[in-house]
């Protein structure tokens, strides 16, 4: 656990998770296509352990979350509540993310920043990440919204 800069970094925890889908919808990261339950409970049904929050007070104010597929690492909803943004959190959140999967032997890690999400440019650069020169891809294998 990462105690420093006032919020604590740790695993989640089944106690998180009203908290942590408040803060993924303060922090505009939630889509009507994407459940974040859901997106939860996949995390947790393949890699717990990559499912990092900060907690301040008593309340979920941050959150990362890290995997690798044996290539490339990935993270998905680093959040940072907005009332928490200037003091570091996305920086140690990050940090703990890159710690995790270089402990499994991540060479690289990549991520994704919506186009519309400008102000996340300045942010990664600013800790040392570059944009790399590729196009991005997806397809829905399910549709959560069709989930019986």
């Amino acid at each position: 656990m990462d105690t420093t800069g006032g919020a604590d970094i740790r695993p989640f925890r089944s106690d998180d998770r009203a908290g942590l889908v408040e803060l993924w919808r303060r922090c505009d990261l939630t889509r009507p296509w994407n459940d974040p339950d859901l997106d939860i409970d996949r995390k947790l049904a393949v890699d717990p352990e990559g499912l990092l929050v900060a907690e301040a007070d008593g309340c979920v104010v941050g959150s990362v979350m890290a995997g690798y597929d044996g290539h490339r690492g990935w993270v998905n909803y680093l959040a940072v509540d907005p009332s928490q943004r200037g003091a570091r959190l996305g920086a140690r959140l990050m940090e703990a993310a890159e710690t995790l999967l270089r402990g499994r032997g991540c060479p690289k890690l990549n991520l994704q920043v919506r186009t519309s999400n400008t102000g996340a440019y300045a942010f990664y650069e600013a800790i040392g990440y570059e944009r790399d020169d590729v196009v991005s891809f997806g397809r829905r294998l399910v549709h959560d919204d069709d989930r019986a």
